[in-house]
């Protein structure tokens, strides 16, 4: 259960810094060209972050909830792993695209082994 805790909260606090980073350096150009989707995005982007955050901090307590809410946190994540490498890959960035195929696949390891410790 440490890796899932650890994990959760790694990815909960690197989601977080990630975006903060690229808003405040000017990196991202659809805040101009299309402000809507991106507020969409980035509340589930900062929800599924705060998800994994407060679900971590529960299992490292031993809230019995946080492991309901560490599943629904892995299920977010797994969404936004697969459809947020889209962006990168119509840029031809591969290597980023490697990153969330190795974020994927740790996330569904999280998942089962929080399942298998209902």
């Amino acid at each position: 259960m440490r890796f899932v805790t650890w994990f959760f909260i790694l990815v909960g606090l690197l989601i977080i810094a990630q975006w903060s980073v690229s808003l405040v350096m000017g990196g991202v150009p659809e805040v101009h060209t299309e402000p809507i989707r991106l507020a969409f995005h980035l509340a589930a982007e900062f929800f599924t972050a705060l998800s994994l955050l407060v679900s971590g901090i529960a299992l490292i307590q031993g809230k019995m909830w946080g492991r309901g809410l560490g599943l629904f946190a892995s299920g977010m994540l797994a969404y936004i792993l697969i459809v947020s490498p889209g962006y990168f890959a119509q840029r031809g960035q591969w290597l980023l695209l490697g990153l969330f195929i190795i974020l994927l696949i740790l996330d569904l390891i999280s998942f089962f082994r929080l399942r298998a410790n209902q």
